[in-house]
């Protein structure tokens, strides 16, 4: 009889959490939502921000008010969402940095990116676009790694900095091909893609962003995009998997994230709406003008994959030996 009175008591307390929960949902947003940025304004990710959560806004009746805190390499932002209210009214642009990366690359990051947040939804992908400067005599992809076999360390590869995610798909694709280049590692995507262009370094790892521009005006030649589908915008670049080397990806993704232990009823509405926001024809041209690969998904597909990059790039990091002074 008193386990029957225990278990009725439990019952009453889930079903009392649920509908606390619903009610809350079906209030939720009563006010203005912050969405953090962890990067300067005019970047890519405050560009893909800003076109998403001003649709986000128009759907859901209250304002989505971009706050950008460029730092630290997004840490600091990213911090400040783990740290705040979990009631839906805080959310962070999430980026493969912050997330997946910087807690192994960094000695001290003030956040667990699996602990401290609950994954909303994961938005876009880009791949990065392997780039050759037009001095190099090479016509594809196999024909530059034979070339990088033949004199090691002797060809450069330019990326966004050291440590970013450009880095760490040149390190995983060096280590798929079993080459050997230098990094000159640059202050930002245009300068890396910049001396490329004037035949600085040999070839860059570009975002696809400001790269296939570049490709399309024949300033660079593409060797090969390293997501696992062709890039729509230039289809008669091969991907790096197809062209010998299978199961390789290196992609960056945007992504929504809520503090830890928000009410699951809110992160499962902002997942619907964002999910029909992907969905409006114009996010979906301009994200694809860009790009980037649309994703969505639910919420613990997006957790699980948060878990899959954070293993896939701690290796890489620690196999490379790659550390910030």
């Amino acid at each position: 009889m008193r386990l029957q009175k225990i278990f009725i008591q439990i019952i009453a307390l889930v079903l009392g959490i649920v509908s606390q929960s619903l009610a809350f949902a079906d209030e939720y947003p009563n006010k203005p939502v912050k969405v953090i940025v962890p990067f300067a304004i005019g970047g890519g990710a405050d560009i893909v921000a800003r076109l998403v959560f001003q649709k986000l806004s128009a759907r859901l009746g209250q304002p989505f008010v971009i706050d950008n805190r460029g730092s630290a390499g997004g840490i600091m932002g990213t911090d400040a969402v783990a740290k705040s209210a979990p009631d839906g009214y805080t959310l962070v642009f999430g980026q493969t940095g912050p997330i997946a990366i910087n807690p192994t690359l960094f000695p001290k990051v003030p956040y667990d990116p699996e602990k401290d947040f609950s994954p909303i939804i994961q938005l876009a992908s880009y791949p990065y676009i392997i780039g050759a400067n037009l001095q190099i005599p090479v016509k594809n992809l196999a024909e530059f790694i034979q070339l990088v076999k033949d004199h090691p360390n002797q060809y450069s590869f330019s990326t966004a900095g050291k440590g970013s995610s450009a880095q760490l798909a040149a390190e995983l694709f060096m280590k798929a091909t079993q080459t050997k280049m230098i990094h000159a590692p640059y202050k930002g995507a245009g300068p890396a893609l910049t001396d490329a262009i004037a035949g600085v370094v040999s070839i860059t790892f570009g975002d696809a962003g400001s790269s296939i521009p570049m490709v399309q005006s024949n300033r660079i030649r593409a060797l090969a995009v390293t997501s696992k589908n062709r890039s729509k915008l230039i289809p008669d670049v091969p991907t790096v998997a197809e062209s010998g080397y299978p199961g390789f990806e290196a992609v960056a993704w945007h992504s929504v994230l809520a503090p830890a232990k928000t009410p699951p009823a809110i992160i499962q509405l902002l997942n619907k709406e964002l999910q029909e926001v992907l969905k409006d024809p114009e996010v979906k041209d301009r994200l694809q003008s860009y790009g980037l690969e649309i994703i969505g998904g639910s919420p613990k597909e997006f957790a699980d994959y948060i878990r899959t990059e954070i293993i896939k790039w701690k290796k890489i990091i620690q196999e490379s030996q790659i550390k910030l002074d």
